[in-house]
């Protein structure tokens, strides 16, 4: 599967979101009216206070504060780079983001997991409210279904069934990727970056996703994963 891809043609993301606001009595009045309302479908007999740490999930509520990527290398064994944009300013991190892929060719594919129900609507939603274009990979509108790059990891792994939710932890156990287990987990995000004011932290745990996914990507092709030395960080 997915022998047709270039892999050398293809960024890996994934992004790390969180509510707008620390806490639900900092959000102005207007919004918590219009997020009880958004939400009362989904948080049961929670109040619309309780269930803000969920925020993060909607685009309306919450902000990018950090988007890895990674590429495929050339040479002997194929290799991954990886690079991350992390910012309390999520406008600067998307305009980061936006010229890194105004950068690359317009037909560069963008894979994530889950990405066409979450990663990719959501950057572009944040791109608009931020006042930024959308860049040429990332743009939907006009375009044929077939004339949209984009490869989703769990979308591959339904095979046409919409019934369930599989995660990318679990993909990994059943092809014995190999996943750090000493890290956070995205419930924590919010936590970590409002009370312990620690990017860098979740900046590596979105890093850790991009080489799972990436790995994901190597199995899904029935080749060996790639090697912990052959995996690059850049700095920011």
């Amino acid at each position: 599967m997915l022998e047709q891809y270039d892999l050398h043609n293809l960024m890996v993301l994934d992004i790390e979101t969180v509510p707008q606001y620390s806490a639900f009595e900092q959000v102005p009045e207007n919004l918590q009216k219009l997020w009880d309302l958004k939400t009362q479908n989904n948080r049961k007999e929670a109040t619309a206070e309780e269930f803000y740490d969920r925020a993060g999930i909607w685009a309306e509520f919450g902000k990018i504060i950090c988007i890895s990527v990674g590429i495929f290398t050339k040479g002997k064994n194929t290799g991954l780079r990886i690079k991350s944009f992390f910012s309390h300013d999520e406008r600067e991190l998307l305009i980061n983001f936006a010229d890194l892929l105004h950068s690359q060719p317009a037909s560069l594919i963008l894979c994530a997991h889950n990405g066409k129900e979450f990663d990719f609507p959501y950057i572009c939603r944040r791109m608009l409210v931020n006042g930024i274009i959308i860049p040429p990979q990332l743009e939907m509108s006009g375009k044929k279904p077939w004339e949209i790059n984009h490869l989703d990891t769990m979308e591959l792994w339904k095979f046409g069934d919409f019934k369930n939710y599989t995660s990318l932890n679990l993909l990994a156990a059943i092809f014995n990727i190999p996943t750090p287990k000493d890290d956070i987990d995205g419930s924590q995000v919010g936590h970590v970056y409002w009370v312990e004011d620690n990017l860098h932290r979740i900046s590596t745990y979105c890093q850790k996703d991009v080489v799972a996914t990436a790995q994901l990507i190597r199995r899904y092709r029935g080749e060996e994963l790639i090697a912990d030395d052959c995996i690059t960080l850049i700095a920011e």
